[in-house]
Formats: structure tokens, sequence, C-alpha cells
């Protein structure tokens, strides 16, 4: 199993690291890329564009690996749309208290993009019917564990 690494233009939080965490792009050349088909999906999300490079995926689904995508719901559904095999699992927080909770405990974002995030999360929420697998991230041990048996279920039929 391979995970993808997203491409952003916002700028990176403490300790996190170019080519590690994100690769973090400029506006002009994220766009640039985003116009010459360059990314599988992107979206805008709370002021800043995020993508998942087209290269990189095609190389490691040449290379037979399970790739998991960690992105938003816009995303989830161009990837479904170019690639219909693709299995869709919503990570659900176990309240929209909880999660504000979290986004506050980073101590990383301002008061209006905590705000703008709990109302896209809110949208989000709606979707999570039209995913494969919906996941509750209340316990991380079960969540991971849950995840790993959904994976490896998706590999076994593949092998059939």
């Amino acid at each position: 199993m391979w995970v993808s690494r997203s491409s952003t233009t916002r700028a990176p939080r403490e300790g996190e690291v170019d080519g590690v965490h994100y690769d973090f792009l400029s506006d002009e050349r994220f766009r640039a890329l985003a116009e010459a088909d360059g990314f599988l999906e992107w979206a805008e999300y709370s002021d800043h564009c995020y993508g998942t490079p087209r290269a990189s995926i095609e190389g490691q689904l040449a290379a037979g690996k399970q790739i998991v995508l960690e992105i938003d719901v816009q995303g989830a559904f161009q990837v479904r749309a170019k690639m219909p095999e693709a299995h869709l699992i919503f990570i659900e927080p176990p309240s929209l208290e909880v999660l504000e909770q979290r986004l506050r405990q980073r101590g990383t974002e301002s008061e209006e993009t905590v705000r703008k995030r709990m109302k896209a999360a809110s949208a989000e929420l709606a979707r999570k019917g039209d995913y494969d697998m919906v996941l509750m991230n209340d316990d991380l041990d079960r969540a991971t564990d849950e995840l790993v048996a959904y994976v490896n279920g998706i590999a076994g039929e593949d092998d059939r």
C-alpha cells in the first residue's frame, strides 16, 4: 500500500517539510499544473488549493500498489468519475464539536479558518452516504484496524 502526498498552495505548518508532508507550491505553479491536467483531482478548500499529482498515482498503479488518497469530498468524487473502480472511505469525526476542538487544539488555524472548515465539514458530512464505507475516527487503533481490514478485503477480492 502507498499513501499519496498532496500538493497545496498553503504555507507549511510548524514541523511540516516540503516533499515529505506535502508538496508546497506557489499559486501560479499549482494553477499551471491544474490547467495541464497534472492532477488526478484538485479542489479549493479554505482559501487554498490541494491536489493529487497524476504522475505519482499512475506510477504507483503501474507498479501494482494499493493507493490511499487523503482528500476532501470534492476530490473524492473527481477520482470516482475518473476511476470508477476506486473505493471511497469517509472518515467521520465523532461529532462536529469534537472536530472543532481538534482544529482549535492544533493552534495553527485562525478563527475565520476554523469557521470555514466547520462549515465545509457540515456539508461534507451530508455526503458520507455516497461513500463505500464510513469509518468513525473516535478510537485511532480501532479505526486503523477497520481500515486495514477493509483494504485487505479489497486486495483479496482483486486477487480472485
